[in-house]
């Protein structure tokens, strides 16, 4: 039976050079691939030069808003109708708020030892506003990480199953940042870095949800890269790897030399254990708040 590959965020950017380059593998043949997308326009476009490239290939299409709980529900009973299994999940659409200048940070940085830092990452300097989805969460929080946290408990009955490993591959960031993530604010309400705090949290819950499943879930950011192609290099890097030989507390970074060589490279995540629990729990009893909304409703 086909390997079945389910990409969010799969019509653009990282998301379809994914597929592009999993489709120009020794293994194509062998794959049923899935994408998940938000717009359905796009969705078939990107369907339609997938196969333009590879006509052979089995690629279907799945509608699916990760910052609505409505529609991530809708796509998970879709999903369980449809395959007796998951083999590889790329959970990688997410957005990112246009970011803005805080002079009043700037200047204050200017005389702080923090300086450096802020020159070389833009950190305290660019901030960001995020929206509010209609279930009341956070946009950016619900589309880049709660989101994708409540896919995977639906989707947990078609993971790990006929003795076969399942792959959570979560798509990070450079910008995924301790300093920008509050247990006491997990949504990111107060703060000015919800991207970065997103991608921290999932940083956090891929950790815990190692721990509690045994599941192969692994991340990777990208940092040097010139294209969406060379970006992909360590989710497509992590799909020829045995699961049993990464690292579940490392990131995997896509990278690319001044000669143009892409290759990929691990590096330590700042997580613990202790944070990444309490995350997974604090995300739990969301889920079950919105259980209860969903049945009064």
């Amino acid at each position: 039976m086909n390997k079945v590959v389910l990409v969010t965020g799969a019509n653009s950017g990282i998301g379809l050079a994914l597929c592009e380059r999993l489709l120009s593998s020794q293994d194509a043949g062998g794959l049923h691939l899935c994408l998940a997308c938000r717009n359905t326009r796009r969705a078939q476009a990107a369907r339609a030069a997938l196969l333009g490239v590879r006509p052979s290939a089995q690629i279907t299409l799945l509608h699916i808003d990760t910052s609505s709980i409505s529609s991530v529900l809708g796509a998970a009973r879709e999903l369980r109708l449809r395959f007796t299994r998951l083999d590889y999940v790329y959970l990688n659409a997410g957005i990112m708020p246009n970011p803005q200048f805080d002079f009043k940070a700037f200047f204050k940085g200017l005389f702080s030892s923090n300086i450096i830092t802020m020159f070389s990452t833009g950190e305290g300097i660019l901030t960001q506003k995020g929206g509010v989805t209609p279930d009341g969460l956070q946009e950016v929080f619900a589309t880049n990480h709660f989101g994708h946290f409540l896919l995977i408990r639906e989707l947990e009955p078609l993971l790990c199953q006929a003795g076969r490993t399942s792959q959570l591959i979560w798509t990070s960031s450079s910008n995924a940042r301790r300093s920008a993530f509050s247990l006491e604010d997990v949504q990111h309400r107060r703060g000015r870095e919800p991207y970065s705090s997103s991608k921290y949290a999932s940083d956090l819950l891929s950790l815990a949800l190692n721990t509690h499943y045994n599941k192969q879930i692994r991340v990777f950011t990208n940092t040097f890269t010139l294209t969406a192609y060379n970006g992909a290099e360590a989710l497509f890097w992590i799909f020829l790897q045995k699961p049993e030989r990464l690292d579940p507390r490392a990131k995997y970074q896509s990278l690319t030399s001044v000669l143009g060589h892409n290759y990929t490279q691990p590096q330590r995540m700042d997580v613990d254990l202790d944070t990444s629990e309490a995350l997974y729990d604090e995300l739990l009893q969301l889920e079950r708040e919105i259980g209860r909304k969903q049945i009064s409703s």
